[in-house]
């Protein structure tokens, strides 16, 4: 199977090292020549990303470079004949939005294939004359058979190519820059110089042309005797193409109709946002393979010459948050990605999945980010790069789960659709177990029914609250002086959901009596409310906290720091002002609405008042756009975490949490109790805020964003953030997860 991914344009096949095609153009800018390729936020596109993508085998993106407009679709077809991963064809449009300079007339695309395995290519015999015979390059592999690549257009075309022999890609732009730099200091023309080095597993093929200009690329595997590849390529071409395209832009709207029935609910322009949602979230879809780096545990036996071990070669099938930004797994961003694609396809859901849960080792850990491979890397700072065995991460996946488990339930499934599932969780449930295991012994705190996230650190002097990225939540303040006397709310919560889930899951598919008891009493106690207010109420302001060593008088101060013989530096130290003590930590935000989102409050309780009064108070998380992550009243609200570390758990819109606030929201305003109709208003008003300016900034900027600002609504962060942001989707629709 291939992967269309984005970067911007590139396919990969689902092995270790496979044969890869990718596209790179040359934009321009003040007059200037610049090379596109990686895809990266620096080469300030007005706008790019997938407007429809169905995960498979179609896809159509739009790509705006200052004033050239650049589309491209794909098609993946798998006849008669073809090898493993079938046929595909891309077409490139280009078009110019008044364009006068004569630079500015003509496009420069460059087309590649690399082999990984080091496979040579070889070049078609009349590359410099393409007309009738249009095979650019060919090829053999184990995995697909014989191969070729073929250019089928109408337009006036001047090709060039270069053919290179390296083991690695990483570096391929520059590659190409340095031949075209050379042609132009020697010939003053920007062309590759038709060079092919001996033995090359890198073809480049410069294709030239006037705008508007458009060219079908086709790749026909499985080249042998009898296998019909004049009549494969025609079909890839052409009208024929056009026509598949249309027949599968068709399928996609229908589809996303059935899925998401907005067509009722809500205007064109909210309506494209929603497909570019799901588009992107499956175009960015991944194959990635590598070895994540583990650090050493302190004191331990094992001997290592770095800091750092090994994990086993893995494969990761997965979505990720942001192509440009984060290209690589979160686990528990991955659980927020599957509620929105087990809608769209179930086999691809539980395929991502699966790959998950083979990540888990014999401990019943899993890594909480997949850096697998150089593009993964390339992107992370060096201080993220280990992942520790001690520290976790949310078990969202368990969220996908219960809606699975529930959808059987409930009869929402085929009877095929429900047996896969069945047949999956039966494969699933020892790493299930496994996982829940480690984070029961691993995690658990000092008191029954108590859970703290590892990992914070106990010595630093330059954070001003110390950082908890195990929890996800990153700067979301906690007690001032981490200690294993903390208690974690979301994490409690947390737990809660992988123990209800694991019972359900054992009673689905009938595993012995006693694993399931064992769930469902854990279940039990973590769902006890008295417990809960004992542990993390304050009855005062009816909100709920962590527990740990705590003192609010803890501030940065500007102070001379030398290090050795070093000369003394200015910088920010965090100082404390008082002598921590063992009590609530009162910073109300999202953290403080986790006992509401996973709706252990019972529907007439005072306290869930309390809750709705807190989320709707325009003055602590309410805003016209979304849901605060931290209380205006707080006294770290939009603090800096240290010099350089500004908030981000600190105050701006989150889309993930919303989410889960909202789907609460929506449960509270059908049961029966006396603040059902206060659930269903702010349900509602909070809906219609975070639709309307997620809308709003999409068109406007051309992106769906990693966060938003709470004060204005502008996107802030990583932009084509379309991992959980992408959960809009499901909030237009009303579909929201279950319990």
């Amino acid at each position: 199977m291939f992967i269309l991914e984005f970067v911007p344009a590139i396919v990969n096949g689902r092995t270790p090292r496979s044969l890869i095609a990718g596209l790179m153009w040359i934009g321009i800018k003040d007059g200037r020549y610049f090379m596109r390729h990686i895809c990266q936020d620096s080469d300030e596109l007005s706008t790019y990303g997938w407007t429809h993508h169905n995960g498979r085998d179609f896809g159509h993106q739009l790509l705006v470079d200052q004033d050239m407009t650049l589309a491209t679709s794909f098609l993946k077809s798998k006849g008669g004949g073809s090898g493993y991963g079938g046929d595909w064809t891309v077409r490139i449009n280009v078009q110019s939005q008044g364009w006068n300079g004569e630079m500015q007339k003509n496009v420069h695309l460059f087309f590649y294939l690399a082999d990984e395995d080091g496979n040579s290519l070889s070049l078609g015999r009349d590359i410099l004359d393409i007309g009738e015979n249009s095979l650019l390059a060919s090829g053999s592999r184990t995995d697909i058979g014989g191969w070729q690549l073929h250019l089928k257009s109408k337009a006036d075309l001047e090709v060039h190519y270069s053919g290179f022999r390296t083991p690695h890609i990483h570096n391929l732009s520059d590659l190409v820059q340095e031949n075209l730099a050379y042609q132009v200091r020697r010939f003053s023309r920007l062309q590759l110089p038709d060079i092919y080095e001996s033995s090359s597993n890198i073809l480049v093929f410069q294709i030239s042309g006037r705008i508007p200009l458009e060219t079908d690329i086709v790749f026909v595997s499985g080249t042998g005797i009898n296998s019909r590849v004049e009549e494969r390529i025609s079909n890839l071409a052409g009208v024929s193409l056009t026509n598949q395209l249309k027949a599968k832009q068709r399928e996609f709207d229908t589809k996303f109709e059935n899925c998401f029935q907005l067509a009722d609910k809500l205007d064109s322009k909210s309506i494209t946002v929603g497909k570019a949602a799901i588009g992107n979230m499956l175009g960015g879809i991944g194959y990635f393979y590598g070895q994540s780096k583990i650090s050493v545990p302190k004191n331990s036996n094992v001997k290592s010459h770095d800091d750092f071990l090994l994990y086993w070669p893995a494969e990761l099938y997965t979505t990720v948050p942001s192509r440009p930004f984060f290209p690589r797994g979160f686990l528990w961003d991955e659980g927020f990605h599957q509620l929105l694609i087990w809608r769209w396809d179930l086999r691809i859901c539980l395929d991502i999945l699966g790959h998950w849960l083979d990540l888990i080792n014999i401990d019943g850990w899993i890594p909480r980010e997949q850096i697998l491979g150089a593009e993964a890397l390339s992107k992370v700072p060096a201080e993220f790069v280990l992942q520790h065995p001690s520290n976790g991460n949310p078990p969202t996946l368990f969220l996908v789960l219960r809606d699975l488990v529930n959808g059987i339930k409930k009869n929402k499934f085929s009877a095929t659709e429900s047996n896969e599932i069945i047949s999956f969780l039966q494969q699933a449930f020892i790493r299930l177990e496994a996982w829940f295991k480690w984070f029961n012994t691993t995690q658990s705190g000092k008191d029954i029914g108590s859970y703290y996230w590892h990992g914070r650190d106990k010595s630093t002097i330059r954070e001003l609250n110390p950082k908890t990225l195990s929890s996800g939540l990153d700067d979301y303040p906690r007690a001032s002086h981490p200690s294993e006397d903390e208690r974690h709310l979301d994490l409690r919560c947390w737990m809660l959901l992988a123990a209800d889930c694991l019972h359900s899951i054992a009673e689905l598919i009938d595993k012995e009596n006693e694993p399931g008891k064992e769930y469902g009493s854990t279940a039990k106690l973590l769902l006890d409310f008295d417990l809960l207010n004992q542990m993390h109420l304050d009855h005062a302001s009816g909100a709920y906290f962590d527990f740990g060593n705590h003192t609010e008088k803890v501030r940065l101060s500007w102070k001379e720091v030398t290090v050795g013989n070093a000369h003394a530096n200015r910088e920010l130290v965090r100082e404390v002002l008082e002598r921590p003590e063992l009590k609530l930590v009162p910073h109300v935000g999202y953290v403080s609405l986790f006992p509401f989102m996973t709706r252990i409050i019972p529907p007439e309780s005072w306290i869930l008042e309390k809750q709705l009064d807190l989320i709707s108070n325009q003055s602590i998380l309410w805003t016209n756009y979304g849901l605060c992550s931290l209380a205006k009243t707080s006294s770290l609200y939009m603090k800096h975490n240290t010099e350089h570390d500004p908030p981000y758990w600190r105050g701006p819109i989150w889309m993930n949490m919303n989410f889960m606030i909202l789907s609460s929201l929506r449960h509270y305003s059908l049961e029966k109790g006396p603040y059902r109709d206060k659930a269903r208003a702010i349900c509602d008003e909070l809906r219609h805020n975070l639709i309307r300016n997620v809308v709003q900034n999409y068109h406007k900027t051309g992106f769906l964003w990693e966060q938003y600002d709470q004060k204005q609504g502008k996107g802030k962060g990583a932009r084509v953030f379309t991992g959980w942001t992408s959960l809009l989707l499901l909030i237009m629709a009303e579909a929201y997860n279950e319990m």
